[in-house]
């Protein structure tokens, strides 16, 4: 008679070494730089050429076998390297990164796996036990690791680890606030390895902590509280009246209410009227010649009504915007992103919808050959160009509010280019085997588009 080992002992031994490289964290506060990025470097080598010939390919999934490596273990000194070198000014936040790789996703399979439990109503494969065990150790030990790595600041000034710029409270706030956040969208299913959305979470929500201002978020709070009140009763009957049209759906309807409630509470009128556009105009260009798209199989799903998923992923990005403007110091850069989000998002829905209803050719980004309208990565002269035209309208409107300056319509245009672009790029080049959630796309693509305007604006 065989046995079959259970789920949790078959991927104990592989999640025990996950979770103990996270020790090596501790050596940030010693190490320069250089030294971290150099053991990095030996250590995604190791994985590479030695780990699983030093351990006969115990630590490779059934499905891994066969191929000889797994892709997750390599991603996982790939990300810590990557956290390195893009904090090798701030290494306790490289740390923080590395902690939510290790012990938040590590611990969050082995609950999953030991107590079940009810599962996500997003993802069957997962349950709340392992979301709730993800928040409270990628809390506890990102919390952990940054006071720990600062303190090697105390014993001996280092130029690379940064100041001890939250207070006990707010520590936690921010490292639970990256811990949530970058725990949901572990348990998602989005088609990116977890080693890469992760610490890209975490270590984003982490940095945008270290810029608020204490003292203009205290002296911004008495507006906040009325823009709260206004912006959930303006969303109310927006949300309504988007359902009565069948512009969106229950979800779609619930979702767009919170974050335009968010969005308004935190930019007033003038950053909720670029929400307001991309619905506006997202609305108009998926109805139109729907009959034609519907024939051809590639029309918006429910007779064109928006979810909280479509609501989410072009929404949340301007929201974070425009937190950052209300919260930092920075408020004309973020303004500029929270623009440059909206219209990316509405460049991107304006370009496909009009792109595969009237666009004559359509063409595969990567090679320009042609392919059939909706085609993943495929991109159309007709659609494009009416994307764009959209993109510069939303800007257009933003400058007239004073919300951005007038120079910044050209910047937010080229901006929302570059996010199409990027999308499309990826929507051509990723492997099919395991494709991008076409609202993470969505979501990644009015993040660059945010991310572009300020780069933008930085080198002019």
């Amino acid at each position: 008679m065989t046995s079959t080992a259970s789920p949790l002992a078959a991927e104990l031994p592989r999640k025990a070494v996950h979770v103990a490289m996270g020790g090596f964290a501790l050596l940030l506060r010693y190490l320069t730089p250089t030294g971290a990025i150099a053991c990095a470097t030996t250590a995604l080598v190791f994985n590479l050429l030695v780990l699983h010939k030093l351990t006969r390919k115990t630590l490779l999934r059934p499905h891994e076998k066969a191929r000889g490596y797994s892709g997750g273990i390599i991603l996982y000194p790939a990300a810590v390297l990557a956290l390195l070198l893009l904090f090798r000014n701030r290494l306790e936040l490289a740390a923080a990164g590395w902690a939510l790789i290790a012990f938040g996703d590590g611990m969050a399979s082995v609950a999953g796996l030991a107590f079940g439990g009810t599962r996500l109503p997003w993802n069957r494969a997962k349950t709340w036990n392992g979301l709730i065990a993800f928040v409270l150790w990628g809390t506890a030990s990102s919390a952990f690791l940054i006071r720990w790595t600062q303190r090697g600041a105390l014993d001996a000034p280092k130029d690379w680890i940064g100041p001890s710029f939250f207070d006990p409270t707010a520590l936690i706030a921010a490292c639970f606030t990256a811990a949530l956040l970058a725990g949901l969208v572990e348990s998602m299913e989005t088609g990116i390895d977890d080693n890469i959305t992760v610490p890209a979470t975490g270590a984003a929500v982490l940095y945008a902590a270290t810029l608020i201002d204490p003292a203009l978020l205290a002296a911004g709070l008495p507006e906040l509280y009325i823009n709260v009140l206004l912006g959930a009763a303006i969303n109310a009957a927006l949300a309504l009246g988007a359902y009565g049209i069948k512009g969106v759906d229950l979800s779609g309807a619930v979702t767009g209410w919170i974050l335009g409630t968010a969005l308004y509470a935190f930019s007033g009128w003038r950053g909720f009227a670029m929400l307001l556009g991309l619905f506006v105009l997202g609305t108009l260009t998926t109805k139109l010649g729907y009959t034609k798209k519907a024939s051809l199989g590639i029309a918006q799903a429910k007779g064109g009504r928006r979810s909280a998923r479509n609501a989410i992923a072009n929404a949340t990005a301007g929201v974070a915007f425009a937190f950052l403007m209300f919260a930092t110091p920075y408020q004309a850069p973020f303004a500029l992103a929270l623009v440059a989000a909206f219209a990316t998002a509405v460049a991107d829905t304006v370009s496909s919808e009009i792109g595969q209803a009237y666009g004559r050719t359509t063409y595969l980004i990567t090679s320009f050959r042609r392919v059939p309208a909706g085609t993943e990565g495929a991109v159309s002269i007709e659609g494009t160009l009416a994307g764009l035209a959209a993109a510069a309208l939303l800007a257009t409107t933003a400058a007239a509010t004073s919300l951005i300056p007038p120079a910044g319509i050209a910047v937010v245009t080229a901006a929302a280019f570059i996010g199409t672009t990027l999308e499309s790029y990826l929507g051509a080049t990723l492997d099919r085997t395991r494709p991008m959630d076409n609202e993470v796309a969505n979501f990644l693509n009015t993040v660059a588009g945010g991310l572009a305007a300020i780069g933008i604006w930085s080198i002019l």
